[in-house]
């Protein structure tokens, strides 16, 4: 393959790279926001119905969890005040790791932790990274 065919390829695949990195982020921002929009609803309005969280008083500390994941998860939805609204949630999920698994274990797969690790570092990646390029932060910056 001659050099100047290789460059080009490089200059498609960058190409592409540049249009679909802040598209895809913004897929990972979604999906993390309604896998967690669901800890959330469950807590507050019993829907997913999850017995351990059923009649939670909402001043306790899984109330307020599920206040935070609820308005965290929202903001992060629709792309509105995702670096602050990610920072928080990221915050919250270490809590919640250190709180409920930690004390089980210090292996994630073994206490039970995994996905509390996992949003933790994903949601301290969007408050680094931003919400993309389908996020109402977007279209404020235009």
């Amino acid at each position: 393959m001659s050099a100047r065919r290789r460059h080009r390829r490089r200059a498609i695949r960058s190409d592409f790279l540049a249009t679909w990195s802040p598209r895809i982020l913004s897929l990972l921002r979604i999906m993390a926001a309604l896998l967690l929009l669901q800890y959330g609803t469950a807590k507050l309005f019993g829907f997913p119905a999850v017995p351990i969280f059923a009649g939670l008083p909402l001043l306790s500390l899984y109330g307020v969890a599920g206040i935070i994941e609820f308005v965290g998860s929202s903001f992060l939805l629709v792309g509105l005040f995702t670096r602050a609204a990610a920072f928080i949630l990221s915050g919250e999920m270490a809590a919640a790791y250190f709180i409920g698994h930690f004390p089980k274990g210090f292996i994630p797969l073994l206490n039970g932790g995994n996905e509390a690790v996992l949003f933790c570092f994903v949601f301290l990646y969007l408050a680094a990274a931003g919400g993309g390029a389908w996020s109402l932060d977007e279209l404020r910056r235009r």
